[in-house]
């Protein structure tokens, strides 16, 4: 993927530019526990992926692979051209931010900011011009006198990634650094970050986190992984719009899934399939044959009350709930013994319980998916 641009000369890193990571059938194993299977991968320089799935799903490991805190049992990490595999963490010019900030209490904002180039025994000359440039990047300038304990949590998680940068490291890792924040300022952080790697484009990222709406706000590429094993990668709109599998299709955006059968191909890219008696018609990106059995994933937001489209599909259903959260009406509805769900803008006379409703939705918007476990 094409680097971002927009990097100001000031803040370009000084060691590479930004430097490939790379997973090389990297394992770890704890015992006969293996908490990291296999795992091959590549971020490329520039860019920021991000690792998400479910806890105990080895994305945290990963990363700490990277970092040099876990050892691999077998395989290989690089950074650029170097093979760190066996490199201590403080040779592997790496950047880290964590989720519970990490400052030292007792140090000013700008002597924490500081702490790693005094590790590295860099002149007092360049530190007094890297801290409150690195603090002016993430908006804390005007802070640097103070104590952690004077700061809100988004401040000092501000300061941490100020610390991080502040080295100019060839790759910056995010473990979960926006999980111990309040909804409204994690939006803010988003920004910030998202700010930041184009101040920066040179620098890559690799980014784990719970949070489907940070991955596919800030990253170039997902990777989805579960017991282990990396299930799904791509980049961003297109892992959304045409996941590979069920386990994707579910965990990155809470896709509904209806079975389907007799795969029956159509012009280009579209394909007409059979959900109990109803005709249905959608892309088949994944190139599965005729005849197949697969499953159709429609998210909740391609369903419409009304038709769009003269390509739309339609299904009926009963309601079975109906919630308002302000911007969007959550509606919940049966169709063929099976629950989906649709999200709508708000509504002034919203379906009721129990009543009957005709759904349409575009097959230009929705995908098969296979249905065969060894896709994931």
């Amino acid at each position: 993927m094409a680097e971002k641009k927009g990097a100001a000369a000031t803040a370009a890193p000084e060691t590479q530019g930004g430097s490939r990571i790379g997973f090389e059938n990297v394992s770890v194993a704890y015992g006969s526990l293996v908490v990291l299977d296999s795992l091959t991968l590549t971020v490329n320089p520039g860019e920021i992926v991000a690792l998400i799935g479910p806890s105990g799903s080895g994305k945290t490991t990963a990363l700490r692979t990277v970092a040099g805190f876990v050892r691999p049992s077998a395989g290989r990490i690089t950074i650029g051209d170097r093979d760190v595999t066996h490199l201590a963490p403080y040779d592997r010019n790496i950047g880290m931010v964590v989720q519970n900030y990490a400052l030292f209490p007792h140090l000013r904002v700008e002597e924490n900011v500081a702490f790693g180039l005094r590790a590295r025994r860099l002149p007092e000359d360049i530190i007094r011009s890297r801290v409150p440039e690195s603090l002016a990047m993430v908006g804390m300038a005007a802070y640097a006198k103070r104590y952690p304990r004077e700061l809100s949590g988004g401040q000092q998680q501000r300061v941490a990634i100020a610390r991080a940068i502040a080295i100019r490291p060839q790759v910056l890792l995010l473990d979960e650094p926006l999980s111990a924040l309040d909804a409204q300022i994690r939006r803010s952080m988003v920004d910030e970050i998202a700010k930041l790697h184009r101040d920066l484009p040179a620098l890559t990222v690799l980014y784990v986190t719970h949070d489907q709406s940070e991955a596919l706000t800030l990253a170039n590429h997902i990777g989805i992984m579960r017991d282990g094993k990396l299930r799904a990668f791509g980049d961003t709109q297109s892992l959304f719009r045409h996941p590979p599998n069920r386990f994707a299709a579910e965990f990155l955006g809470r896709a509904n899934l209806l079975p389907v059968s007799g795969l029956s191909p159509l012009d280009g890219n579209r394909a007409r399939v059979g959900f109990g008696n109803t005709a249905l018609s959608a892309q088949n990106h994944h190139g599965m044959p005729q005849g197949s059995d697969c499953l159709l994933c429609v998210r909740p937001h391609d369903f419409k009350l009304q038709q769009a489209r003269d390509d739309s599909n339609s299904l009926t259903g009963i309601v079975r709930s109906v919630q308002w959260q302000g911007d969007v009406h959550n509606i919940t509805f049966d169709a063929g013994g099976h629950e989906l769900r649709m999200t709508s803008m708000p509504m002034s006379e919203p379906p009721q319980p129990g009543a009957s409703i005709e759904v349409h939705f575009s097959a230009a918007d929705v995908t098969l998916v296979p249905e065969d476990s060894r896709h994931g």
